[in-house]
């Protein structure tokens, strides 16, 4: 049940991302910098539409994670570049070349191996405060630092960097969903006197925000492919160091896992970088976007 609507909501962020963009691409900037251009957006009715998407993806994704282990329903939301490509097409006329095509499968191919390999299992609902605080000083750190230096790209290393931070927000809040749902079901009450509550709203908005400037550069593939293999790379990670669950014996089946989690973030790579090798050019630099 629960892979079924991780997959159910990974097909609804693809079509939410692939909406939004296209309404963002009636606007001449979106930027963290003037937050107004963020506030249009507001207007475009394709946007409204994709939020709804989105919201949508995120209750399908809740209830996946309420009902199975971290670990293995947020690799399932890399399925969402999978669905975002033929949607982009369709949508905003964005070409589909031999590149994001062989990044995908390699995506697909490696979550593939993680999975059956990987076999993650076990594990508690939450770790103490204090790890958890190191988890999420260390993703605003390397969060910090991947907005620093990926601010004077051009348009798709910009959709890959704030792709990259937003899946990076995106899996946290994913991560904290589990507590905050199971203190929602003794009261809201309960809910609002713990500090997971807030984080996981925070990281959600954050996310978000960042996923729109990255939808605004018009490059759908990277901002996607970046979104859909951070999410659940940190979901993994925090699964397993923070939450205990373990992966399949023998070592060798953990070697192929691993492997498997670095072709998809390879095959992430390789989407960012189709445009600009498809031009033959390097990347244009343009006004940083925040």
């Amino acid at each position: 049940m629960a892979a079924t609507l991780a997959i159910f909501a990974a097909l609804l962020f693809a079509v939410a991302a692939a909406l939004q963009q296209k309404g963002a691409l009636n606007l001449p900037t979106i930027s963290l910098v003037h937050p107004v251009s963020l506030l249009r957006l507001g207007g475009q009715k394709m946007w409204l539409l994709g939020t709804l998407a989105l919201l949508a993806g995120y209750v399908f994704q809740a209830v996946a994670l309420d009902n199975g282990r971290l670990s293995i329903v947020q690799p399932l939301i890399v399925t969402t570049v999978v669905f975002a490509l033929p949607l982009g097409y369709f949508l905003t006329k964005q070409r589909v070349g031999r590149r994001e095509v062989i990044g995908s499968i390699v995506i697909i191919v490696g979550l593939a191996l993680f999975i059956y390999f990987g076999d993650p299992a076990g594990g508690n609902d939450t770790a103490p405060g204090t790890q958890w605080a190191v988890a999420i000083i260390l993703l605003s750190v390397l969060s910090g630092v991947l907005l620093y230096f990926g601010r004077g790209g051009g348009p798709s290393m910009k959709a890959g960097v704030y792709g990259t931070v937003a899946g990076l927000m995106f899996g946290l809040s994913a991560s904290l969903t589990k507590p905050t749902l199971d203190y929602l079901g003794q009261s809201v009450a309960t809910m609002l006197s713990h500090w997971e509550c807030y984080a996981f709203a925070a990281a959600g908005i954050i996310g978000f925000l960042l996923q729109q400037v990255s939808l605004g550069t018009g490059r759908l593939a990277p901002s996607v492919a970046t979104v859909s293999v951070a999410n659940p790379i940190v979901g993994i990670l925090i699964g397993i160091v923070l939450l205990n669950e373990t992966l399949s014996r023998p070592m060798w089946h953990v070697v192929v896992a691993v492997i498997g989690v670095g072709l998809s973030l390879g095959g992430a790579v390789m989407i960012s970088l189709a445009h600009e090798a498809a031009k033959g050019t390097s990347p244009v630099p343009d006004e940083p976007a925040a």
